[in-house]
């Protein structure tokens, strides 16, 4: 009886967890305009107040804080070459929303190799 019951209690937390939030990463909505900004870490490159490293975009030179993707979905923010280190461009579709970009679908573009001289 009491394997039953902390299986149910299991499955209900497994179910929560998987129930977040996903980010369209598949394809963009052909409906919304797709845009290349720049993406990196608010507080780190992008000179946003805050606390801790969340994910921001540059838009028109203006930085937002965004929703809808995590700092470290692209791999460890505190890399070389992490958001927190590297300023990236990408390819996003969303909305600004009470001062934040609720994004819909990301998708990080190549880096740039830098000419060897």
């Amino acid at each position: 009886m009491k394997s039953i019951i902390l299986y149910v209690c299991f499955s209900m937390f497994a179910v929560t967890a998987f129930a977040q939030t996903e980010i369209r990463t598949s394809a963009p909505q052909e409906d919304k305009k797709t845009q290349v900004v720049e993406v990196s870490c608010g507080k780190c490159k992008l000179g946003l107040a805050g606390k801790t490293c969340d994910m921001a975009v540059r838009i028109d030179g203006k930085a937002y804080y965004a929703d809808g993707a995590d700092i470290d979905s692209f791999g460890d923010a505190h890399a070389h070459n992490g958001m927190c280190n590297a300023i990236r461009k990408a390819e996003v579709q969303g909305d600004l929303v009470d001062n934040r970009f609720k994004i819909t679908y990301i998708k990080l573009l190549p880096e740039k190799k830098a000419d060897k001289q």
